[in-house]
């Protein structure tokens, strides 16, 4: 059901792209690993913006927990003509496959400003623990986390608009996808014995999710190293980074596909995004069957031409169609009308 391409030929992307992802694929060795003074020095950081953009979008960092060093960014629309709307919030994760990025990371700060600004939401991108220094399952812990904090204590007084955290939304691309998914099982799974406060998940955004196992589809072959900017390699490491020490890639945090996969009854409505240039694509569409075999609400949006991390740039236009997807997905499932 994944997207349908031709695997013996590449995507045509705009130069500027193709300059970024030779970039990334320095960071890699041959055996998958990173090279992280390469990462420490080309991961150039955004700074958070009280004041307004030139889109009308601000930032502010909340400190979610000290003792862990567990924070995150906070975009709202600035106040012009949005004082009377009651926003839904987006909680991002963002992708780097379990080891790379941050919430502060340039190409995220600028996808969540877009995020804040198309799909109309106020964002909180999680700054979670990375591996291989923090393993499975401290980012799934970390956003449980940020889900307590926001039920407790809300957003900060000063956002300059209203939100409505009955209108909760759970998004991320490649690792950040396959955070949403496990996040929004175990928060729902813990619900009955501490209920939330006020906080619902109203549906969850996977954005090209990062699934794997032993066994290797048909996707994986075709398009390894044929397509950046992922390859059996990498995502060799970073399954290796991220996994307990000795799992294999059929970890239930990998392998989320199959009968055996348990769902809360009370998952929310799901919008799985699949490329057509992405080797993981058929771990997704194996994911999106696991969802209609249970009876949950999925709706998958294609992207044939779309490589793995395309919404993080905004020069490819399934970026945009894609930021129209997700408003599209907000509007459907909030409790109050998105204007």
């Amino acid at each position: 059901m994944a997207a349908v391409n031709d695997s013996r030929r590449s995507p045509s992307l705009p130069l500027t792209v193709r300059l970024k992802l030779a970039a990334f694929s320095l960071l890699h060795r041959r055996d998958g690993s990173v090279r992280r003074l390469l990462v420490d020095l080309g991961d150039l950081h955004a700074a958070a913006r009280r004041c307004p953009d030139a889109a009308g979008v601000r930032s502010v960092d909340v400190t979610i927990d000290a003792s862990s060093g567990l924070w995150a960014r906070v975009f709202s629309p600035s106040t012009t003509g949005e004082a009377a709307l009651t926003l839904p919030v987006v909680v991002f994760f963002h992708g780097g496959g379990f080891v790379l990025f941050s919430a502060a990371s340039l190409p995220y700060d600028a996808l969540c400003r877009r995020i804040c600004r198309e799909v109309g939401a106020v964002v909180v991108s999680v700054n979670y623990r990375l591996a291989p220094k923090h393993r499975f399952p401290a980012p799934y812990d970390d956003g449980l986390a940020v889900l307590r904090y926001l039920d407790v204590n809300g957003l900060p007084g000063d956002l300059g608009v209203s939100v409505d955290l009955s209108s909760c939304f759970l998004a991320g691309d490649s690792a950040g996808g396959n955070i949403v998914h496990h996040i929004a099982q175990r928060w729902l799974s813990t619900a009955a014995s501490s209920p939330p406060v006020s906080l619902r998940l109203a549906g969850a955004i996977l954005i090209q999710p990062f699934f794997g196992g032993e066994e290797r589809t048909e996707d994986e072959m075709a398009l390894d190293k044929v397509v950046p900017p992922l390859s059996l390699v990498i995502t060799g490491y970073y399954w290796r980074a991220f996994l307990p020490e000795g799992a294999t890639r059929d970890h239930p945090a990998a392998h989320v596909c199959g009968k055996h996969v348990e769902l809360a009854d009370a998952f929310p409505p799901a919008m799985v995004v699949i490329g057509g240039f992405d080797l993981l694509k058929g771990w997704q569409a194996k994911y999106v069957e696991t969802l209609r075999w249970k009876g949950k609400p999925v709706r998958v949006v294609e992207y044939p031409n779309a490589i793995h991390g395309f919404g993080a740039f905004p020069e490819i236009a399934d970026s945009g169609e894609l930021m129209q997807e997700m408003k599209q997905f907000v509007r459907e499932h909030s409790t109050k009308r998105v204007a």
